[in-house]
This record gives structure tokens, C-alpha cells and sequence, in this order.
């Protein structure tokens, strides 16, 4: 049996695969110990003593990243340069605020330690470190009260002879070393010290954390086995992950993308972009399959920190079910980033006591207080109202409340969608707007209408969606070199060779075997950044092509420079698709289970309410309407209509004016 876990803020998802049946489970997650949860979904879907594959997507290391609740690291590098993890790049994050402050750097002053040696660029040893030199830093780290070590020379990419002298007199300290040459062996100084001290941050914690789940699924389920979700869309076993958590920081909503993806290749579709809203946050992405795979980048910023390795282009807001809606001491509404968690939660799951955009839905009719999660959790709309009367004054009314709450918390994840679409230069207006999380639905169509776009697809189980991605995911090795070449296939071939050698051999240590796919990270020469084309025969058309579409100048006749090799190992994961049924007209009056009241303005308007699992593939009827199902609610706005196509999917068709 395969399990993929999903550990939200507010809810742990759980889907299963057993011979071709899937199985959807959802709990109450456990903040203080992510792992309860999980556990207890996991014995909810497989029978003691069932062989199981456990894939887990863990926000562990994006929580302890968020809320700086990592370890106490020490940062090695080259004499000299020990303040550039702290002097960062010159851009500033808002150019026009005087007042505006840097995140704290991770590693404290007193804690960066410079090692005498320098490698030249071409990877010359011009100075070595002595036995001495490297006795007093291995002292000095120790009396530090370091947990973890970074180590980070400024030219190992060229050349690691140093790093790993390094590297072999810090052993004896027993403590966690994140090591550069081996993590992400690629030049630009302060991104690759930057992602190494996020990893040394993070070990400890993730380490721990997937070391104690580990030893409880054991202690249960004898013979299973666990992997974790990449940022880069990719599994990994959980002994890399230990060892390389900075992979992991985007580990849940990754699996929504993947999800997303599958479900839009089945669809017909190429170009969607995925909205995946839970309880604490909103995630956003851009999927365009018309370059034949889910892209990836290396230039991502996660809380103020730039992470180098390969991940998903997600664009994430604190705006969630869970975001809590209050007024200031000026009488402005607002809504998060703070958010009722799992605990205590929304009002209306019987212990919360401040509203959240989950209460604004149900006060507004959008939810169906009996069947909330299969009619396993009855939500009180009474205990709602009563709280929510005591801060709605300024507004008027508790719907008039509940309406600006929505506007805002919709407001945000619309800006969230502008800044991954409209702003790099994308039309909202070619793509279909693929919605899910456990609040996505109730706010697609609302979205979609503000951006012009003219679709929204609601997959089966979105509310598990990204379960479903994590279960369908390959097993993913990143490989990558610079190199700093003039285009040169015969010398880029010899590090390609390079790179594939140590690919097989991670994979064959975990008796695996996989395809690769490889890259090359080019520019013109004297540029600053690159762009990453497949390393075909076609490279340089293609750059040039791609350079054009990106930046809107192409010049054939220039010199290129090639920077960076990469290489991605992968191993298919078993296959699964949805099921497919033949489409019949029909209107869905077999799924029509009753009506309700339901506020999409001031005034409320009747609309009907569907059961999803009665629906069938070539049902269409058309808004104001409801349709409830175990995992998620999809509201539907007047004017807007759906049609349920042979996968199951809800495609809505909106309408924009």
C-alpha cells in the first residue's frame, strides 16, 4: 500500500492507494508534534501489519525557517569573507523605505569564522589551511556552543581540496556539517552560503523530526518505508532529506503542483495556474506544459533568505481559512497573516473565539454546517454568530462583516496570482485557474472573475490534492557544476559524464536505476544572470529564443558563456490515473440534495445544493450554487455555470463581463 501525507497547518491529509482504490482521510493536525498526526491518520488508512510506502510533505522546515526556531549555527568560510552571509546583495527589498530592516541573518557575528586559504577561480590551491590553523578553529566552534556547522569556502566549487580539510577536522565535533562541494557546487558566494547555513539551521530540527517518525512507523508497520517530498516536485528518500533539509522548505505545497499538473495534462490542458488555499496560506503557481514539464528555478527567496537549489516557482501569502479577521486601533479591517491553526481553530469548530475567513464563509451560507468533512465535523453556526456579533460593530450587520472579510482575504491571494502571472509578463486570460486546498473552491470563481480569467477547474478530492501530487511524484536526484565555459560540447560532455557518475551512484546506493535529463545554464558573455535550456543540439537556438521571450533581444553573433551543468535523475513512480466515465447529459438533479440561503452581496439569494459524489461526467447546471463533498466546498457565483467532464472534474465556466 502506498500512503502520501500531507501536513498542513490545520489539517494533515492523508490519501491511499491500495490495488487501484484510492482512499481520502483527513485529521486535525498536531503543531506541536506534526508526527501524532500523522501516525494517526496512517494507522485510520492502513490495518496493522500492512506492508506500506509512507511519502510525506512536511512544513517542519518551512515552520522553524518562518518563526527562526532553528539551530545555533556556525559559518566557515574563506578568511575574510565571514560578514557577506550578513552583507547579503545590494538590492534592496523596498527601494523607496528608509526604515525598512533586513531579516535578521541566521548566524550571529560572533559565530562566522574565517579559515586562511584561497583557491583561485580556475580551482588553483594557492593557500592551503595548516594543521594548526585548523586545530584553533575546531576549538574555537567548540567552545562557540555551535549545534550545527555551515561550511562554505568561497572557490570549492572550483576546487573542494580545502573544504574537505576542513571538512575532516570538524568531524571530531560530532555536530551536523552542511558541506558546499557537496549540497550545491556552483559559484556566486552569497546564495550558496546562504542556502548551506539554511540547511545547517534546519538539520537538527528535520533531522530529529524525521528520525523520531521514522521509528514510529516502524514500531507499527515493521517493513515500511519513508520518503519525503522535495521543493523541487521530486521524492526523496528520508535519510537525504535529514541530511539536506534546505530541499524540503516547500515540501507541502510542491505536492499541490504536481497534483495540478497531473489532473491539467488529463484535462487537455497546458496552461494553468494552480491555487491551492488550506488553512494558515495561499500557494501559487504557474504550470505551463507546453515546455513539457513542471519548471524549476534556483533563484527563490524564502523569508528573506535566497535558496539555491532547485525548486518550484511558488509565490505563497498568509491568507488561509484559518486568517483571522480583526480591526485595528484605527477601525480598519483586516485579515491575517495570523491564523487560528488547528488550535484553537475557527469559532465554528467549537473553540476558537476570534473569526476567521472559514467563519465568514459559513455565516455567508457557502458552507454546509452538516456535512463539513462527510458530517464528521458539525459546524455551529450559532456559536459563530454570537462570537463574531462582539467585533463586527463598525460594519453593521455580521454578513456585512462577514463580506468585507472575504473581499480581503480575496484581495490578497489575487495580488498573490498578479505577481506570478500579469507581473513576468503572463495574460491571466490564457489560462484556466486550477483550484484546491480545503478553502480554494469556496473563492475560485471570485478570483477568476477579478482576473479575467475565464475557467476554473475543481478536481476530485481537491482538499487532498496535494496528497494525491505527493503519491504521484517520481523520485528526484539534482546534480549540478559550474563551469564557466565558451560553448564547448566536447568539454561540456566531460563534466556531464561527471555529473552522471555521481548520480548513479546516489542512486544505486538506494538500489535504484532512472533516466536523466541535462541542462545548461547559459548567457551572453559579460551578463550577470543565465537562462537554463536543455543540453541538446538545438541549445543555442533555443537560448536565443527564449532569451527573446524573457527579455525581448536576441543576439546571434554574441559569444556565449556557458555557467553552470546540470543533471536530474529520475525514477518513475508507479502510474495512476483517474478514473475516466463516459459523458451523458444531464442536469444533476440526482445530486440535489436541498437549497440554502446564500450571500454573494448584501442581499442573500436562494441557490441549490449538490453532492459531489453523486454527480456524473456530462452534468452541467448553472450558478448560484453549492456543491459539498468530504474534502472541500465549491461555491459557484450567479452567471457562472459548470459542466462535470468524464474525469470528474468541475470545469466553471465564468463569466468575466
Amino acid at each position: 500500500m502506498r500512503i502520501a501525507i500531507d501536513s498542513g497547518g490545520t489539517f494533515t491529509d492523508c490519501i491511499s492507494l491500495d490495488r487501484g482504490v484510492l482512499k481520502v482521510a483527513k485529521v486535525f493536525s498536531t503543531p506541536a508534534n506534526p508526527g501524532e498526526a500523522i501516525l494517526a491518520v496512517i494507522r485510520e488508512a492502513a490495518p496493522l501489519g500492512t506492508s506500506i510506502s509512507v511519502r510525506h510533505g512536511t512544513t517542519v522546515g518551512t515552520n522553524a525557517l518562518l518563526e527562526r526556531k532553528g539551530a545555533k549555527v556556525a559559518f566557515v568560510t574563506t578568511a575574510g569573507f565571514e560578514d557577506t552571509i550578513a552583507i547579503g546583495r545590494q538590492a534592496r527589498t523596498s527601494l523607496y523605505d528608509w526604515f525598512v530592516e533586513p531579516p535578521p541573518c541566521l548566524v550571529s557575528a560572533e559565530l562566522r569564522f574565517g579559515v586562511p586559504e584561497r583557491v583561485s577561480s580556475e580551482g588553483a590551491i594557492l593557500r592551503a589551511p595548516t594543521r594548526e590553523e585548523l586545530n584553533e578553529l575546531r576549538e574555537a566552534i567548540h567552545k562557540s556552543g555551535a549545534e550545527a556547522v555551515a561550511i562554505s569556502l568561497l572557490f570549492s566549487f572550483a576546487n573542494p581540496a580545502n573544504e574537505q580539510q576542513v571538512v575532516e577536522a570538524l568531524k571530531p565535533l560530532v555536530l551536523p556539517l552542511s558541506i558546499s562541494h557537496l549540497i550545491l557546487p556552483e559559484f556566486r558566494e552569497y546564495e550558496r552560503a546562504s542556502t548551506i547555513v539554511v540547511n545547517a539551521y534546519l538539520a537538527p530540527k528535520v533531522g530529529s523530526y524525521i528520525r523520531g517518525l521514522n521509528k514510529g512507523l516502524s514500531a507499527t508497520y515493521p517493513s515500511a518505508s519513508l520518503h519525503v517530498m522535495q521543493s523541487s516536485g521530486g521524492i526523496l528518500s528520508a535519510e537525504v532529506a535529514s541530511e539536506e533539509p534546505v530541499r524540503t522548505v516547500l515540501s507541502g505545497p510542491a505536492g499541490g503542483v504536481i497534483g495540478a499538473a497531473r489532473v491539467a495534462a488529463l484535462a487537455g490542458l497546458q496552461k494553468v495556474i494552480a491555487f491551492d488555499m488550506g488553512g494558515t496560506s495561499t500557494d501559487v503557481s504557474l504550470i505551463d506544459l507546453t515546455a513539457g514539464e513542471v519548471q524549476t528555478t534556483n533563484e527563490l527567496t524564502v523569508s528573506g533568505l535566497p535558496i539555491a537549489v532547485p525548486m518550484l516557482d511558488i509565490h505563497t501569502v498568509g491568507a488561509g481559512g484559518g486568517s483571522l479577521a480583526y480591526f485595528d486601533d484605527g477601525g480598519i479591517l483586516h485579515v491575517g497573516p495570523e491564523s487560528a491553526g488547528a488550535a484553537p481553530g475557527p469559532i465554528c469548530y467549537g473553540h476558537g473565539e476570534r473569526p476567521t475567513v472559514t467563519d465568514a464563509n459559513l455565516l455567508l451560507g457557502r458552507l454546509d454546517a452538516d456535512n463539513f468533512l462527510g458530517g464528521a465535523l458539525r459546524l455551529d453556526k450559532e456559536r459563530t454568530r454570537s462570537w463574531t456579533e462582539k467585533v463586527f460593530t463598525p460594519l453593521g450587520s455580521v454578513e456585512h462583516f462577514a463580506l468585507g472579510t472575504i473581499r480581503l482575504a480575496e484581495a490578497a491571494m489575487e495580488k498573490a496570482i498578479r505577481v506570478i502571472s500579469v507581473e513576468r509578463g503572463h495574460d491571466p486570460r490564457e489560462f484556466t485557474l486550477l483550484s484546491f486546498g480545503g478553502a480554494g473552491p469556496l473563492h475560485a470563481c471570485a478570483l477568476a472573475r477579478s482576473l479575467s480569467i475565464p475557467r476554473v477547474l475543481v478536481p476530485p478530492m481537491p482538499g487532498a490534492l496535494s496528497a494525491l501530487g505527493i503519491l504521484l511524484a517520481d523520485y528526484v536526484r539534482d546534480f549540478s557544476k559550474t563551469v564557466m565555459l565558451g560553448y564547448d560540447e566536447a568539454a561540456m560532455e566531460e563534466h556531464f559524464l561527471e555529473l552522471e557518475e555521481q548520480g548513479r551512484a546516489a542512486l544505486e546506493r538506494e538500489g535504484l536505476a532512472g533516466r536523466v535529463s541535462k541542462s545548461i545554464d547559459m548567457r551572453y558573455a559579460g551578463q550577470g544572470y543565465e537562462v537554463n535550456v536543455p543540453a541538446d543540439s538545438g541549445a543555442t537556438e533555443r537560448f536565443h529564443a527564449l532569451h527573446r521571450k524573457r527579455y525581448g533581444y536576441a543576439d546571434a553573433k554574441r559569444a556565449i558563456e556557458v555557467v553552470s551543468l546540470r543533471a536530474r535523475f529520475t525514477v518513475e513512480a508507479e502510474p495512476w490515473e483517474l478514473p475516466a466515465h463516459e459523458a451523458r447529459l444531464g442536469d444533476g438533479r440526482q445530486a440535489l440534495s436541498k437549497t440554502a440561503q446564500v450571500y454573494f452581496s448584501e442581499e442573500p439569494v436562494e441557490a441549490p445544493v449538490y453532492a459531489r459524489e453523486l454527480l456524473r461526467a456530462g452534468d452541467r447546471f448553472a450558478g448560484p450554487a453549492i456543491v459539498t463533498e468530504y474534502s472541500a466546498t465549491t461555491v459557484v457565483p450567479p452567471l457562472d455555470s459548470v459542466v462535470v467532464d468524464r474525469y470528474g472534474n468541475l470545469m466553471i465556466e465564468v463569466e468575466v463581463g
